[in-house]
């Protein structure tokens, strides 16, 4: 039996911030703004994952209120959605991901970001894509006032 999810994120772009991204710091004047290390793509491919099992999304599992989570690294969010998975008696088979930004230039880190992700869900980094789009200076991407990402995520009963 497999199952799908589907997973969307955003955050503010503001001074003051790291910016992650993948679980990749990139050097950038301006970074994402959360409770959390704001890793767009990570919340996204969490959100995919527990939506595949109807198991709520990331604020519900890691709420914002919770200081537990103050500035954790996302990966770490991701290796407790992958535990949750696995104790439900699926595993994730693979991730196809888009990242949308207008700035910075995102291909330098994509390959990084896949090794971070495929080594936290011990899948084959071949089964993880992180793309990266821009808007062409449309919406609030473009604007560069947030980073978006989106995510699919396909699980398999063990």
């Amino acid at each position: 039996m497999y199952r799908i999810g589907i997973g969307y994120d955003v955050h503010r772009l503001e001074e003051g911030y790291r910016l992650v991204i993948g679980g990749v710091e990139i050097p950038y004047p301006k970074g994402l703004k959360g409770h959390s290390d704001a890793d767009v793509l990570v919340h996204a491919i969490c959100d995919a994952i527990l939506g595949a099992l109807s198991l709520g999304d990331i604020g519900e599992h890691f709420p914002d209120s919770d200081d537990r989570f103050r500035g954790i690294s996302s990966l770490i969010l991701l290796k407790e959605v992958n535990r949750i998975v696995n104790e439900n008696g699926y595993r994730v088979v693979n991730v196809d991901s888009t990242v949308v930004a207008q700035r910075p230039k995102l291909s330098p880190y994509k390959e990084e970001m896949r090794k971070n992700i495929s080594e936290v869900l011990g899948i084959s980094i071949n089964s993880v894509s992180v793309k990266a789009t821009t808007t062409e200076g449309l919406g609030f991407e473009g604007r560069e006032e947030g980073i978006s990402a989106q995510a699919v995520a396909l699980l398999k009963k063990l």
